[in-house]
């Protein structure tokens, strides 16, 4: 079995009276896709703050590549080899797509503009077929476009593991099924690691070799996609009782 490239174990992160993350375990191997799911509110996105530094775990450990990221400033993250896209877009909406792209080149580790930085960033641009766009201001771009130009500089930054947050919220069904097999490639041409939070099931279950479904901030199963499917536990999460009751 693969050695786990990510692991979690007993995190917790309270915001008042509401535990969002409540000790959560578990591990994400070398190159696999791992879906992580749950009912809106599960605290997916949260664990994608703790994970990324955003916000201070509580308790427990998360370790990245044998080092326990809560030792880690949240700037260093990016530098240790992870990358994230967000439920909502965050791009510097004044700048251009060629611009966007360049900020995640020089945030990754080890980086120094020797004059190769633009055209790296015009060759990744260039693999999603945006190459055309790279003077465009990203304002005022279709949505769907501001997510691949939002994975390109993600991609820019050299990841080991890249956490994509509802990459297919907004899309349609055709540019779901793009996005896909686009994940899919980007697996193998980039040798990543990808840890995926998503709504829209069937994405989840095709592309995932693990699933781990969280519930009030509790995991509550993981598996593969098959056993995660078959789990009273994740039936009754997303359907409610009556309909585990009824199957």
């Amino acid at each position: 079995m693969p050695l786990a490239l990510l692991s979690l174990e007993q995190v917790r992160r309270q915001f008042g009276g509401i535990v969002a993350v409540n000790d959560v375990s578990f591990d994400v191997a070398a190159g696999e896709v791992a879906g992580l799911i749950g009912p809106n509110g599960a605290g997916k996105t949260t664990l994608f703050n703790l994970i990324t530094r955003l916000y201070k775990a509580d308790a427990g450990t998360i370790v990245f590549d044998g080092e326990n990221l809560l030792h880690v400033p949240p700037h260093e993250i990016v530098r240790r080899g992870i990358a994230r896209t967000f439920q909502n877009v965050e791009l510097f909406s004044s700048m251009s797509v060629l611009e966007n792209v360049l900020v995640g080149l020089g945030s990754r580790a080890g980086a120094h503009d020797n004059g190769g930085d633009e055209a790296r960033a015009l060759e990744l641009l260039d693999y999603v077929g945006l190459a055309g766009e790279a003077e465009h201001p990203a304002v005022g771009l279709p949505f769907a476009t501001l997510k691949q130009v939002e994975l390109v500089r993600a991609l820019a930054t050299e990841p080991r593991l890249l956490l994509l947050d509802e990459p297919a919220s907004g899309l349609s069904h055709e540019e779901v099924e793009v996005l896909a097999s686009f994940i899919e490639r980007l697996r193998t041409d980039f040798s990543l690691t990808i840890l995926l939070v998503e709504h829209h099931m069937n994405l989840v279950m095709r592309l995932s070799q693990t699933v781990h479904v969280l519930d009030f901030g509790r995991l509550i199963a993981s598996g593969t996609p098959d056993e995660v499917r078959a789990s009273p536990a994740v039936i009754e999460a997303y359907l409610g009782p009556e309909a585990d009751a009824a199957a």
